[in-house]
């Protein structure tokens, strides 16, 4: 038995793992092995756990946890998973081991600051403590504000503030021991994922190892090509963080560090930057919570969304037509990723070019993206469609066909995701239905039988979309 903060006698602490799936630079872990025997406990989504916890978040989190049990494993622990609401699992869990200190990391989402209250308030009826660590950002939503006191709405300002506020030193070391108690809870684990998830482990490397290796091989041989081709979707030249982050397998701190120290600020600064959006997106869902599934422009609150669940599941399954946006669709379905820019593509063509409600592609989104994190993935759903804080003018639609021939030059991206055009030439890959009826043929491919026809026609659909969109900017 050792003393905690103040010298009060600590018998036994909880680790309440959340999405700090990790060893190094996290204070919640390092204050509870500082005072003694220590539980790890990860709480696994249940049947209770809604629709937060789709195939991709959930197939993504098997791995993670195991990777994790591994590491603890290594230093003289484990983790135990418990399949219960929060609360009660913990309570149960205190009570199976004689702790009376749970240590965690809060999570700025309405859904996770309400899942600690409500642990909080159960646990102290029994006289356990809940003691909250900050470290899931650089920089806490509710710590900066406008020159009027108010929250931000537009980024490049919260940007300007930001950058002096988000220190990256003093990571923390990851604990060499970890002293577990006499008595061993039991666990549930490892739970299965979902049928129906992306096959993580073929295309990914989930744990904290695998968060370190990726930032280490970014750092060091990509962040330099990262401004001039992040947006090109066939080449790894983006981080391919995200699903890292979005777990806490590594920390933002640790990320921020590790890249300034392999490269000049300059080189650095578009990295950041990148870094700086996500916690904007955070910044904005804590002040505005509403947002999760209104818009934060209220006049949006009357846009004639359609609803048409054919041209919804042809988005949903890649068979719009349009080689750039199933390319996109597809990567999502088999890895549980998207490329940034073809995220783009695809709202943009969800909301624009299909007119259908951007919750629809929230929704897909967060059941299938393996990086699923509710306050970049609300707010960039929100951006795309015109309707969110500093959000893309009402009058931009991307045009598929042009953004494929941009990005992703000679087809490469396309190639991989959609096979049946593969034999394409480059000219006609990213619009087949202009090639002529000879390439189509040397390529194998008939229009409406290999490969859909385009579910709409984009002029057209760019022009319905801005008439719709200037209707409710008139009022």
């Amino acid at each position: 038995m050792r003393r905690g903060p103040g010298g009060s006698r600590v018998a036994c602490s909880i680790m309440w793992f959340r999405r700090d799936l990790r060893l190094r630079d996290n204070p919640a872990l390092t204050a509870a092995v500082a005072e003694g025997d220590v539980v790890c406990a990860l709480v696994m989504p249940g049947a209770d756990a809604g629709d937060q916890w789709g195939a991709g978040p959930c197939a993504w989190l098997h791995h993670s946890a195991a990777a994790l049990d591994s590491s603890l494993r290594e230093r003289g622990s484990h983790l135990v998973i418990r399949t219960e609401p929060p609360a009660q699992a913990l309570t149960r869990l205190a009570h199976e081991c004689g702790a009376i200190r749970v240590h965690c990391t809060r999570l700025w989402t309405p859904a996770g600051m309400a899942e600690e209250e409500t642990a909080s308030r159960e646990l102290s009826g029994f006289g356990i403590e809940l003691e909250v660590h900050e470290s899931q950002y650089l920089v806490s939503p509710d710590a900066l504000r406008t020159g009027s006191g108010g929250p931000y709405r537009v980024f490049s300002p919260y940007h300007r503030a930001w950058l002096p506020a988000a220190s990256d030193a003093g990571a923390l070391p990851a604990p060499t021991r970890i002293s577990a108690p006499a008595y061993t809870p039991p666990t549930a684990g490892p739970v299965a994922p979902p049928p129906g998830g992306p096959d993580i482990s073929r295309w990914w490397r989930p744990g904290e190892s695998g968060a370190l290796a990726r930032l280490e091989h970014f750092a060091t041989d990509v962040v330099r090509s990262y401004a001039e081709d992040h947006d090109r979707p066939d080449l790894r030249h983006t981080s391919e963080l995200s699903p890292h982050l979005a777990f806490g397998e590594v920390s933002a701190r640790v990320v921020v560090a590790t890249v300034r120290e392999r490269a000049s600020e300059q080189v650095a600064a578009p990295f950041v930057r990148q870094l700086a959006w996500r916690e904007f997106s955070g910044h904005v869902l804590h002040h505005f919570p509403h947002t999760l599934d209104s818009p934060l422009r209220e006049e949006f609150s009357a846009f004639p969304w359609s609803y048409d669940p054919g041209l919804l599941a042809a988005w949903q399954s890649g068979r719009t037509g349009y080689p750039l946006v199933d390319a996109g669709m597809r990567q999502l379905l088999a890895t549980g990723w998207m490329h940034n820019r073809v995220r783009l593509g695809c709202g943009s063509f969800l909301t624009k070019d299909l007119l259908l409600d951007w919750r629809e592609g929230e929704r897909h989104f967060r059941n299938r993206l393996a990086d699923f994190d509710q306050a970049s993935n609300t707010f960039n759903w929100q951006w795309v469609a015109g309707c969110g804080a500093d959000a893309a003018p009402y009058f931009r639609v991307f045009n598929p066909s042009l953004q494929g021939a941009k990005f992703d030059p000679d087809g490469t991206y396309v190639r991989t995701w959609v096979p049946e055009l593969a034999a394409l030439d480059s000219r006609w890959i990213h619009r087949p239905w202009d090639a002529p009826a000879g390439e189509l043929e040397a390529a194998g491919v008939a229009l409406g039988r290999d490969y859909p026809l385009p579910v709409v026609n984009h002029a057209e659909a760019r022009d319905r979309a801005l008439a719709a969109f200037a209707a409710i900017k008139r009022g």
